[in-house]
């Protein structure tokens, strides 16, 4: 390859293919993570003839890293001026480097290579960057569901629904069928058989968990009083945590079935895996949007509440807190969500710092109705402050913009800068 890395950018992560070595410098130098490509898994799409042939040769000479696209990362994309390409969405380009030194990966060179220049192998690497992308978020939903210890088996046969139930032999079935392909390499037709029902199984129950999501929604607006308002909330605060762990298990599901379907694809019609990838990957957004509406919908109730707390802090010092509390916690448990399924999120929350201001506040006053009011802002400034001041909670407000343009209202505005 004389020293030129190929770059293919699909715009959730960057291949970086060419000489080892060079490769390895490339990536040093620009100070980046990466995961092995499996770029000899392109030679099965190359295909005959002279010039793929030349693209077999740099393949099988070659070494492919795969990188998750950051803000960071992405950077490269518009640093290394990569071109994109309408018919099959991926930006292409290659860097010349000079005896593998770092220094020298400066020049983009625009004439044209066999391998970003031979359709099978574009649509194979493209392939394969979609399956790691996929599997990295899987990797991040397994490390969420043991960071809040919910076990979401248990949470399913607490469900007397039969949809919850089957889920769990779904997951089985799914499990199995990656565990064969990593052995085998490949999904061959008995394999893929074994999980071709599944998908309608996991929407279903994912449905069913964002219809619990919103019934907690709308039983938070119903209520008006302080009282009920503290009792609903603490009681959203587990169930939500639960559900947000039956939407991340099958999120996770799903993305395993869409990793067997490609490598399926793959192996039975190669000609169709471009098209087959975007058609994922734009169900796979539409799954997304979808979660984030609801979730979103959800803090914004929890966030109502809070309001409501605040303004009669003063006549409840006790349950107002309690309301703020849990407002935070499932705020906070969202945004978490919202990071491992790769959505993105916005600015830091403004309220807690509002909530905060709202209890010193009422801790000052209630100082001047005596010793009453003294124990009431203790146990406001000790508890509530702390709590409400402390919140590390990001509210993914650039994602509820994005679903007002979604809904058509926001007429095409470009997204709010985030702060």
């Amino acid at each position: 390859m004389n020293h030129e890395i190929q770059l293919i950018s699909d715009g959730d992560g960057l291949a970086v293919i060419g000489n080892a070595t060079d490769v390895e410098s490339f990536l040093v130098s620009e100070g980046l993570p990466s995961k092995d490509l499996g770029v000899q898994r392109l030679k099965s799409v190359v295909g005959t003839g002279a010039v793929v042939a030349q693209a077999g040769s740099e393949i099988a000479a070659g070494s492919g890293r795969w990188v998750k696209l950051t803000r960071e990362s992405a950077q490269l994309v518009e640093k290394y001026g990569l071109r994109e390409s309408s018919k099959t969405g991926l930006s292409t380009g290659v860097v010349k480097g000079h005896k593998g030194q770092v220094r020298g990966f400066v020049e983009f060179v625009k004439g044209p290579r066999s391998l970003l220049t031979n359709p099978a192998v574009l649509a194979g690497a493209a392939g394969i960057m979609a399956q790691i992308a996929m599997q990295q978020t899987m990797d991040e939903i397994t490390d969420y569901l043991a960071t809040i210890n919910e076990k979401v088996d248990d949470v399913l046969r607490a469900q007397k629904d039969s949809v919850l139930a089957r889920v769990i032999g779904v997951g089985f079935v799914v499990e199995e069928a990656m565990t064969i392909r990593e052995k085998r390499g490949r999904v061959d037709e008995i394999t893929w058989s074994k999980v071709q029902a599944a998908p309608a199984t996991i929407a279903e129950t994912q449905a069913y968990a964002l219809r619990q999501l919103d019934a907690l929604a709308e039983k938070m607006e119903r209520k008006t009083k302080i009282g009920d308002l503290a009792t609903t909330a603490r009681e959203a605060e587990s169930r939500v945590r639960e559900w947000l762990a039956v939407l991340a298990r099958c999120f996770q599901l799903q993305d395993a079935i869409a990793v067997l379907e490609l490598d399926r694809v793959l192996d039975a019609s190669p000609e169709e895996l471009n098209g087959h990838r975007l058609g994922l990957k734009a169900a796979r957004q539409d799954r997304l949007e979808h979660i984030s509406r609801s979730t979103e919908r959800l803090v914004a109730r929890m966030n109502a509440a809070a309001g409501t707390a605040n303004a009669k802090v003063l006549l409840h010092p006790a349950k107002s807190p309690a309301v703020v509390q849990s407002s935070n916690h499932v705020a906070t448990g969202v945004h978490d969500f919202h990071g491992r399924l790769g959505i993105e999120s916005g600015r830091r929350s403004s309220e807690a710092r509002r909530w905060a201001d709202a209890a010193a506040e009422a801790r000052d006053k209630a100082l001047e109705t005596g010793a009453k009011g003294v124990d009431a802002a203790r146990s406001l400034g000790n508890e509530t402050l702390d709590r409400a001041g402390s919140v590390k909670g990001k509210l993914s407000s650039g994602i509820a913009e994005r679903a007002r343009r979604l809904r058509g209202d926001g007429h095409g505005e470009e997204r709010a800068e985030e702060g």
